[in-house]
Protein backbone atom coordinates (compact mmCIF):
# COMPACT_ATOMS: atom_id res chain seq x y z
CA UNK A 1 0.00 0.00 0.00
CA UNK A 2 1.43 3.31 -0.71
CA UNK A 3 0.97 5.69 1.69
CA UNK A 4 -1.14 8.53 2.58
CA UNK A 5 -0.44 12.05 2.27
CA UNK A 6 -1.53 14.62 4.74
CA UNK A 7 -1.44 18.03 4.26
CA UNK A 8 -0.69 18.63 7.75
CA UNK A 9 2.26 20.78 8.50
CA UNK A 10 4.48 20.16 11.67
CA UNK A 11 5.49 23.35 13.06
CA UNK A 12 8.73 23.51 14.66
CA UNK A 13 9.42 24.72 18.56
CA UNK A 14 8.77 28.06 19.15
CA UNK A 15 5.76 28.42 16.62
CA UNK A 16 3.75 29.62 19.14
CA UNK A 17 5.44 32.68 19.91
CA UNK A 18 4.94 34.32 16.61
CA UNK A 19 1.84 32.82 15.25
CA UNK A 20 -0.19 35.20 16.74
CA UNK A 21 1.78 38.19 15.37
CA UNK A 22 2.05 36.49 11.76
CA UNK A 23 -1.64 35.61 11.97
CA UNK A 24 -2.61 39.21 12.20
CA UNK A 25 -0.12 40.24 9.72
CA UNK A 26 -2.17 38.20 7.62
CA UNK A 27 -5.16 39.19 8.41
CA UNK A 28 -4.01 43.00 7.27
CA UNK A 29 -2.75 41.15 4.32
CA UNK A 30 -6.26 40.26 3.42
CA UNK A 31 -7.43 43.32 4.15
CA UNK A 32 -5.31 45.42 1.99
CA UNK A 33 -5.99 42.92 -1.02
CA UNK A 34 -9.54 43.31 -0.69
CA UNK A 35 -9.38 46.91 -0.21
CA UNK A 36 -11.37 48.93 -2.97
CA UNK A 37 -8.63 51.44 -4.99
CA UNK A 38 -11.23 53.72 -6.18
CA UNK A 39 -9.61 57.17 -6.86
CA UNK A 40 -5.78 55.94 -6.77
CA UNK A 41 -3.35 55.94 -9.01
CA UNK A 42 -2.79 52.44 -10.74
CA UNK A 43 0.75 52.02 -8.49
CA UNK A 44 -0.81 53.01 -5.41
CA UNK A 45 -3.14 50.08 -5.06
CA UNK A 46 -0.28 47.78 -4.33
CA UNK A 47 1.54 49.73 -1.74
CA UNK A 48 -0.21 48.50 1.13
CA UNK A 49 0.52 45.29 -0.27
CA UNK A 50 4.30 45.56 -0.52
CA UNK A 51 4.14 47.79 3.41
CA UNK A 52 2.61 44.21 4.54
CA UNK A 53 4.97 41.60 3.05
CA UNK A 54 7.73 44.19 4.46
CA UNK A 55 6.61 44.41 8.03
CA UNK A 56 6.74 40.28 7.92
CA UNK A 57 9.82 39.73 6.59
CA UNK A 58 11.62 42.96 8.73
CA UNK A 59 9.77 40.83 12.10
CA UNK A 60 11.40 36.88 11.04
CA UNK A 61 14.60 38.93 10.76
CA UNK A 62 14.43 40.75 13.56
CA UNK A 63 13.38 37.88 15.38
CA UNK A 64 16.23 35.51 14.42
CA UNK A 65 19.37 38.16 13.09
CA UNK A 66 18.89 40.66 15.92
CA UNK A 67 17.30 39.70 19.28
CA UNK A 68 18.00 35.68 18.39
CA UNK A 69 15.10 34.74 19.83
CA UNK A 70 13.73 32.27 17.22
CA UNK A 71 15.69 28.84 16.22
CA UNK A 72 17.24 28.44 12.95
CA UNK A 73 14.82 25.73 12.48
CA UNK A 74 11.65 27.89 13.11
CA UNK A 75 13.75 31.05 10.80
CA UNK A 76 14.03 28.01 7.57
CA UNK A 77 10.42 27.28 8.40
CA UNK A 78 9.34 30.23 7.98
CA UNK A 79 11.37 31.09 4.76
CA UNK A 80 10.00 27.94 3.12
CA UNK A 81 6.37 28.77 3.87
CA UNK A 82 6.52 31.91 2.24
CA UNK A 83 5.69 33.91 5.70
CA UNK A 84 9.08 36.04 4.92
CA UNK A 85 10.95 36.85 1.91
CA UNK A 86 14.24 35.00 1.26
CA UNK A 87 15.94 37.40 -1.14
CA UNK A 88 14.61 40.51 0.60
CA UNK A 89 16.11 38.97 3.73
CA UNK A 90 19.79 38.34 2.09
CA UNK A 91 19.92 41.86 0.57
CA UNK A 92 19.92 43.27 4.25
CA UNK A 93 22.77 41.36 5.24
CA UNK A 94 24.55 43.04 2.73
CA UNK A 95 26.28 46.33 3.61
CA UNK A 96 24.25 49.42 1.81
CA UNK A 97 21.23 47.83 1.71
CA UNK A 98 20.11 47.19 5.41
CA UNK A 99 17.33 49.33 4.86
CA UNK A 100 15.77 47.66 1.30
CA UNK A 101 12.03 48.36 0.83
CA UNK A 102 11.83 46.21 -2.13
CA UNK A 103 13.66 44.58 -4.61
CA UNK A 104 12.18 46.71 -7.56
CA UNK A 105 13.60 49.08 -6.18
CA UNK A 106 17.36 48.12 -6.48
CA UNK A 107 16.45 46.77 -10.09
CA UNK A 108 17.99 48.69 -13.37
CA UNK A 109 15.75 47.23 -15.75
CA UNK A 110 12.68 48.80 -13.89
CA UNK A 111 14.04 52.42 -14.11
CA UNK A 112 14.64 55.33 -16.67
CA UNK A 113 18.13 55.40 -17.78
CA UNK A 114 19.40 51.57 -15.94
CA UNK A 115 19.63 53.09 -12.36
CA UNK A 116 18.00 52.49 -8.92
CA UNK A 117 14.62 54.12 -7.78
CA UNK A 118 14.69 57.63 -6.33
CA UNK A 119 14.10 55.70 -2.86
CA UNK A 120 17.74 54.53 -2.59
CA UNK A 121 19.34 58.25 -2.87
CA UNK A 122 20.04 59.84 0.43
CA UNK A 123 17.88 62.49 1.88
CA UNK A 124 21.08 65.01 1.72
CA UNK A 125 21.63 64.32 -2.00
CA UNK A 126 17.99 64.99 -2.94
CA UNK A 127 16.97 67.46 -5.16
CA UNK A 128 13.41 67.25 -3.65
CA UNK A 129 13.16 66.42 -0.11
CA UNK A 130 10.18 64.72 0.02
CA UNK A 131 9.39 61.96 -2.62
CA UNK A 132 7.73 58.37 -2.68
CA UNK A 133 8.63 55.48 -4.62
CA UNK A 134 6.28 55.18 -7.81
CA UNK A 135 6.98 50.91 -7.05
CA UNK A 136 5.81 50.33 -3.24
CA UNK A 137 5.18 54.30 -1.68
CA UNK A 138 8.68 54.35 0.16
CA UNK A 139 9.44 57.22 1.36
CA UNK A 140 13.49 57.06 0.96
CA UNK A 141 15.46 53.22 2.16
CA UNK A 142 18.92 54.74 1.40
CA UNK A 143 21.51 53.72 4.56
CA UNK A 144 22.95 56.48 4.91
CA UNK A 145 19.63 58.28 5.95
Amino acid sequence: MPKVKTNRVKYPEGWELIEPTLRELQAKMREAENDPHDGKRKCETLWPIFKIAHQKSRYIFDLYHRRKEISKELYEFCLDQGYADRNLIAKWKKPGYERLCCLRCMQPRDHNFATTCVCRVPKHLREEKVIECVHCGCGGCASGD
